[in-house]
């Protein structure tokens, strides 16, 4: 079977080590900054980062109405912390100017769980991914305060203040979290996001 071409939108954020897991998972991975570059991929990772400067770059290398087309298009978008943002179709706390994809019905707001200095570590189960909980690492992390009808919600913090905080959520081919799984050793996740590509494609 021909492994998916996923790429990582390599504008800013954590590019390698989304590279690095989806290759370990069985994709073909490449970085994605142009427009033709999105038009040779099966599936898409937006990568965490900082969401307001991921939203401007978008639109610098004219990548938004590409982006918006394929993923209107049924193309599976999985996105990580500042990825989960710019996929909402609601953002609280986010500047003025910062615009998403709004991809899947959900309103989330930034840095929910506090500045830098609150980033922090969980164990979340996720919904379909199979061997006991995620290690889940959170920086200046969102949370999901409220999903569309159709949205699954795949995870919540289970533990701590944040207890029963929404961090994994899926719509169709879209999925997102509010932790980063590619600064893990665990490619489960990207092999999840993997096997959605394949089925897709």
């Amino acid at each position: 079977m021909t492994a998916p071409v996923i790429g990582v939108l390599a504008l800013q954020g954590d590019v390698r080590e989304h590279l690095a897991a989806l290759t370990g998972a069985g994709a073909q991975a490449r970085p994605v900054r142009r427009p033709a570059e999105l038009d040779a991929v099966d599936g898409l990772v937006i990568p965490g980062g900082e969401s307001t400067t991921i939203s401007k770059l978008v639109d610098i290398f004219e990548l938004r109405e590409p982006i918006d087309k394929r993923i209107a298009a049924g193309l599976p978008v999985y996105g990580s912390c500042a990825g989960l943002i710019m996929l909402a179709s609601e953002v609280l706390d986010g500047r003025p100017d910062q615009r998403g994809f709004d991809g899947i019905e959900m309103t989330v707001r930034r840095n929910a769980f506090g500045r830098q200095v609150d980033s922090f570590e969980a164990s979340v189960e996720v919904t379909g991914i199979d061997g006991g909980p995620l290690h889940a690492v959170f920086i200046r992390a969102p949370w999901v305060e409220h999903v569309g009808a159709d949205v699954e919600v795949l995870g919540r913090v289970t533990e701590g203040p944040a207890a029963g905080r929404i961090v994994a959520v899926r719509q169709g081919n879209l999925l997102a979290t509010s932790f980063h799984p590619e600064l893990t050793h665990d490619l489960r996740l990207h092999r999840y996001f993997t096997q959605l590509v394949r089925t897709a494609s």
